[in-house]
């Protein structure tokens, strides 16, 4: 159910991509998507390395911690991929994040409050998640996201520099002044919240894949509240460009804020884990 949302949000980011580029033309659309693509594509090959070090994450040596390399093997195996190194984020927040292009180029990372606070099946679920995320390519499929999300912005920049200075639009398109005006306005908001949503469609899907890897949900959501609970009390300092790779948003956000959230709310993930949704 989630990987078919997943489908038809990435066909609706599409669709919204066509239509405002339509306001400019083929020209401008190519231009839009190959810009958006060449950011993104340098994203996705080095934004494991940007993100490691933005955190001064640093990589656990074999059997420095075994219980973790006990969990990380036996979920590896389980999701049939080679098992990723891990890292550790200096710091008492609760937290957790999976990077890397692909499952034979992969990494997980944990704060050092998360390996304190959580005993061995809530860890085994937060880990499970993350490995969820690599063995979903869900790297791969926010990063198609994000360069249609960004050539939408690009095409909306062009439409509006291009009716101030006169030029851009075809006039055989014909068309309302109006029409392009708002369409230049929404399209960039409504690119952003479908791809919110998508991220959050992953996410689903990482919680119901984890469970399978663990064996049972009752871990991860367990975890879910603790992680919640500590992020209430004492956020942890991250970015907002990279809230979204974390198992759970540094900083909560409540009421019309959920929209634009890369996560769904945790009572919602904990009901479809333990099955009372």
């Amino acid at each position: 159910m989630n990987n078919m949302k997943t489908v038809l949000l990435m066909g609706l980011l599409t669709g919204i991509f066509l239509a405002i580029g339509s306001l400019w033309g083929r020209g401008g659309l190519t231009l839009a998507l190959a810009a958006a693509a060449v950011m993104n594509f340098v994203s996705y090959f080095f934004s494991d390395k940007i993100v490691l070090a933005l955190y001064r994450a640093r990589r656990l040596e074999p059997g420095e911690v075994p219980a973790l390399d006990r969990i990380v093997h036996t979920l590896a195996s389980q999701a049939g991929f080679p098992a990723p190194p891990v890292y550790l984020i200096p710091g008492p927040a609760l937290n957790a994040f999976a990077t890397g292009r692909n499952p034979h180029h992969a990494a997980v990372a944990v704060t050092e409050g998360l390996l304190q606070r959580l005993d061995e099946p809530m860890l085994t679920g937060v880990l499970a998640h993350e490995f969820a995320h690599i063995k979903n390519r869900d790297i791969l499929i926010g990063s198609v996201a994000a360069t249609l999300a960004g050539a939408i912005m690009w095409a909306a920049n062009l439409v509006r520099w291009g009716a101030l200075f006169g030029g851009g639009r075809d006039d055989r398109n014909g068309g309302s002044p109006l029409v392009m005006l708002a369409m230049v306005i929404l399209a960039p908001i409504a690119a952003m919240l479908v791809q919110m949503a998508i991220s959050r469609s992953r996410e689903y899907e990482a919680d119901a894949t984890g469970a399978r890897l663990a064996g049972t949900p009752d871990g991860l959501a367990r975890a879910l509240k603790v992680i919640e609970d500590s992020s209430r009390r004492a956020p942890m300092p991250a970015t907002p460009a990279t809230a979204h790779m974390f198992i759970m948003k540094p900083f909560t956000g409540r009421g019309l804020m959920n929209l634009f959230s890369t996560h769904p709310p945790v009572e919602k993930r904990v009901a479809r884990l333990t099955g009372r949704e």
